[in-house]
């Protein structure tokens, strides 16, 4: 049996997948997209996976690529089926994720005069996205590649230019594309071989956030210089990382800093980063002090590197305590998150302090010492705080987060989850993920699903209720591994609405906060999920005893926690902390 597509625009678009390495290709069942599913589904270096919902499978392909540190391409037909993409097109934008977005399009003539699952697709994405590709597709659709015309040979090599230079930004500039492939009837012509092209097909050779720093352009000595001055003469220095994927290089560097006493590390969970010495708790630290300590913490220099910063807090300090510089590390992005960005330094954190260390000096300095003295006694509060706090998302948070194995990877959902767990010290072992970069809830299921079905070790996935149910379709998929393992806290809505202040000050309150009465059992039976569920303290305990062990079945464990005292147990644990 044939098994490529005749169409030789299809037959293009296939080879620059192959040439440019892209080994994964999630694809959404359509009529339209068919030529490219052929030749997809039966090309040998291509790895086929069908998932029927879009939103969820471009976030589980987001989720892919995360963990192998490559691009991912998700394919669907034409019409409404590309607008399911965009939630996690903007999560890749955001995030710096490679995704290849590949969708079937009417030609041109049938756009907009009443045809079926037709819409206007080109540049749809034109506000998130590093690319539009918008391919043509000849005149003539049934004249095939061995008899083009000169003209129809131009539209080719205009395809092929857009093509390469669309696969060389999603890779060097680590972000998502966007593919528009126009294709006429007939859709399911095959023939036996892939053509051979009378051009070259250039590819990019993938180096997506693993690049050597010999790859890199060093920065300029004699422009560090100035920096390492300032720097050299600053008494408080603070160094804030946001999410980061793990590096054993940026611990080290990280690690180093510690030893200056002039220099406070900031980390949140999803920096992947770990010392005794680094303030990991950052609202813990900073969520009771007065306007003099504020003062006292307020940074002659911020330094800031890796993606999104979770604490509100922290962003409240700084944007009101201002430090006199601030500079930013990142190879792509400058956000001006603290509304006072003085410098960015366009190079990888790993390759930037490679060089600026040679040209730094420790200074004398009683600010690291003072506030990690802040930092202990805290922590001592945190642990008297949670010996007497009752059963509650708080308590639940504390009793997973030892309960947790080594080595596993731990996924996040957002809202209240990843709140919570800014809260914890995690297992050092442990490597965090969450969709930090538009900071939805709607695809943290599928995210992680997709990041555990490549990854060797056992995955872990902590949801709220709200995200885990609005993203429902994720568990309809065939790829979800049996050791993976989901905790829903279920506390009957959207209980983050109660904590913010505002919600509470208006009669709205059903609509910010979602209230239900729903559970997980049903759909865990449809979807083949062994389900347990806790109620307290003791059901909570005894149900992970075994939860992470091996099965037959992935496994959801629910646990149904006071929605209506989450709130004041939160508030109180924030008066008391001080």
């Amino acid at each position: 049996m044939s098994k490529y597509p005749k169409k030789e625009l299809a037959q293009l678009v296939l080879q620059h997948i192959v040439a440019n390495h892209i080994e994964n290709v999630v694809i959404s069942p359509g009529s339209r997209n068919a030529p490219l599913t052929i030749g997809i589904v039966n090309h040998p270096k291509i790895n086929a996976l069908s998932i029927v919902d879009e939103r969820s499978a471009a976030f589980f392909a987001l989720g892919m690529a995360q963990q192998l540190q490559k691009p991912v391409a998700v394919l669907c037909s034409s019409g409404s089926a590309l607008l399911n993409y965009y939630p996690a097109i903007a999560e890749a934008f955001y995030s710096n994720i490679p995704l290849i977005v590949i969708s079937a399009d009417r030609p041109k003539h049938l756009i907009d005069i009443g045809d079926g699952q037709t819409i206007r697709q080109e540049n749809v994405f034109k506000n998130h996205i590093l690319f539009n590709s918008n391919l043509v597709e000849k005149q003539n659709p049934n004249n095939y590649h061995s008899d083009n015309s000169k003209e129809e040979n131009s539209i080719l090599l205009h395809n092929n230019k857009i093509l390469t230079e669309a696969f060389q930004i999603a890779i060097s500039l680590m972000g998502p594309i966007h593919i528009n492939v126009p294709f006429d009837e007939p859709l399911y012509e095959t023939v036996d071989e892939l053509y051979n092209f009378d051009f070259k097909i250039e590819k990019k050779e993938n180096k997506f956030l693993k690049s050597s720093l010999l790859d890199e352009e060093p920065l300029e000595v004699e422009e560090l210089e100035r920096y390492a001055e300032i720097w050299n003469k600053s008494v408080k220095k603070i160094v804030l990382v946001g999410a980061s994927y793990p590096d054993s290089m940026l611990q080290t560097q990280m690690d180093h800093l510690c030893k200056d006493p002039s220099v406070l590390v900031f980390t949140e969970t999803t920096s992947n980063l770990n010392n005794g010495k680094f303030i990991n708790g950052i609202d813990k630290l900073i969520s009771s002090l007065s306007d003099p300590k504020f003062q006292d913490l307020q940074p002659d220099i911020l330094l800031t590197l890796g993606g999104m910063v979770v604490s509100k807090r922290v962003k409240q300090f700084l944007r009101k305590y201002k430090p006199k510089h601030h500079w930013h590390v990142d190879r792509k992005n400058s956000p001006d998150t603290y509304h006072c960005l003085s410098h960015h330094f366009s190079i990888s954190p790993q390759l930037f302090f490679s060089q600026f260390f040679f040209l730094t000096e420790k200074k004398e300095s009683n600010f690291q010492k003072t506030w990690l003295k802040v930092k202990e006694s805290r922590q001592l509060n945190h642990k008297k705080i949670l010996k007497q706090v009752e059963f509650s998302d708080l308590k639940v948070f504390e009793i997973i987060n030892q309960s947790l194995p080594n080595d596993i990877q731990l996924q996040l959902s957002n809202s209240s989850i990843i709140r919570y767990s800014q809260l914890f010290d995690l297992n050092k072992t442990i490597k965090v993920f969450c969709n930090r970069g538009a900071s939805g809830i709607d695809g943290s299921t599928s995210t992680a699903i997709g990041a555990a079905s490549v990854q060797n070790k056992q995955t872990v996935f902590i949801t709220g209720d709200i995200s885990f149910f609005y993203d429902s379709n994720a568990l309809w998929n065939k790829y979800i591994k049996s050791d993976f393992r989901i905790i829903l806290i279920n506390n009957s809505g959207g209980g983050i609405f109660r904590f913010i202040p505002g919600p509470q000050t208006t009669n709205a309150l059903d609509y910010f906060e979602t209230p239900h009465s729903l559970d997980a059992s049903h759909l865990c039976k449809m979807y083949d999920i062994d389900y347990y569920s806790a109620e307290n303290e003791d059901e909570l305990k005894g149900r992970l005893k075994t939860f992470y062990q091996r099965s037959d079945f992935p496994k959801l464990l629910e646990i149904f926690t006071p929605s209506m005292e989450n709130d004041r147990i939160l508030k109180n644990y924030f008066l008391n902390i001080k």
